[in-house]
């Protein structure tokens, strides 16, 4: 495969970051989703297992590889970006495919064995099929776009202007999801800042889409629109408001829903605290009473029964924080962003 890829054409830019590839954004959130439920469904299992009396493994074994090969997957991914190799991309086609197929034939089996749709394991199974097969449309929109297999004329990339200037250092459009919500790029600076004092050479230019002539012809733009509106009704004049809400509108209303998103995340703590609470209560109650065993036939959980566990609450608060506080920064960047432009405009 890196022989293969090497006669892809490779771009030249002064900075090690990446061209990102068609569908780059969603690509990360489903991954990120994908994890998420691998957990849930390590969890499921472990909890399945430990009311057993014997030990299976085939419970969550599966699920821990499935995990590692989804961070393997995404990895993978960057390094291909990074590189600009699109033909890696295939043999991650090939896995999407592979997962959603054995995932699908295990959606079947449980659906012949009439398992509930209320059985955790079988919602599970059932949005790892959905996330798989959206992979797979993401890894084929690649192909449709970039041309790299099954076509004569691949496109040719051709990187923005910021990444060829050497002068410009701010990189948060550029970088992948990850490196964009963690602010990981920006380490280099913060080191060299630690080491020395930082000058303006160091902090460089600021990208074309960021600076005031970019902004202002935006602005403009937008107010020209509305003077055409207004020009068949001689009593309306061109509102500067709506021409500021054409023109920054979408980064306002991104920056609306994640604080939405953090701010319901809120809830997440004092339900998990309380079921916590509950939990030991009733763990508390029921010291006395013999130990409930499942049949090693019948080891399917319900989402109740997966929800009432002490350990699973505290593992889903912690992500619960963790992404709360993700959302929130990046609706104070988004929003300072946008009001650094929109006074620039004006």
């Amino acid at each position: 495969f890196p022989g293969w890829g090497s006669q892809s054409s490779k771009v030249q830019i002064h900075h090690n970051t990446w061209l990102h590839f068609p569908g780059h954004n969603l690509r990360w959130i489903l991954t990120f989703t994908l994890l998420f439920v691998h957990v849930c469904e390590i969890a499921e299992g472990i909890v399945s297992d430990t009311q057993m009396k014997s030990r299976h493994l085939h419970l969550f074994l599966p699920a821990i590889m499935g995990f590692v090969a989804a961070t393997v997957s995404i990895v993978y991914y960057h390094n291909i970006e990074t590189s600009n190799f699109p033909k890696l991309l295939l043999a991650l086609f090939l896995y999407w495919i592979m997962a959603f197929v054995t995932k699908t034939i295990k959606l079947v089996r449980y659906c012949q064995d009439g398992v509930p749709f209320s059985q955790l394991r079988f919602c599970i199974t059932g949005i790892m099929v959905i996330l798989y097969g959206l992979l797979m449309a993401v890894e084929i929109n690649v192909i449709r776009v970039r041309r790299y297999v099954f076509f004569m004329n691949p496109q040719k990339v051709k990187p923005p202007e910021d990444l060829q200037d050497l002068g410009v250092r701010f990189l948060q459009p550029f970088v992948n999801l990850l490196s964009k919500a963690t602010y990981w790029w920006m380490n280099t600076l913060i080191i060299s800042a630690h080491k020395k004092p930082v000058d303006l050479k160091a902090i460089g230019k600021l990208p074309i889409a960021m600076r005031a002539l970019t902004n202002y012809v935006c602005l403009k733009e937008a107010y020209e629109e509305q003077k055409k509106k207004v020009e068949d009704h001689p009593n309306r004049s061109p509102s500067i408001w709506l021409a500021m809400y054409s023109a920054f509108g979408r980064p306002i209303l991104l920056s609306s829903t994640f604080r939405y998103l953090a701010d319901l995340l809120g809830f997440a703590g004092p339900l998990c605290i309380s079921g916590i609470v509950q939990g030991f209560q009733s763990t508390t109650n029921n010291t006395n009473a013999t130990e409930k065993v499942k049949d090693p036939s019948n080891s399917y959980l319900s989402s109740e029964e997966f929800l009432r566990n002490v350990y699973v609450l505290a593992v889903l608060l912690f992500l619960a924080l963790i992404l709360q506080r993700t959302f929130l920064q990046a609706s104070y960047y988004v929003t300072t962003e946008t009001g650094i432009n929109l006074r620039g405009a004006l």
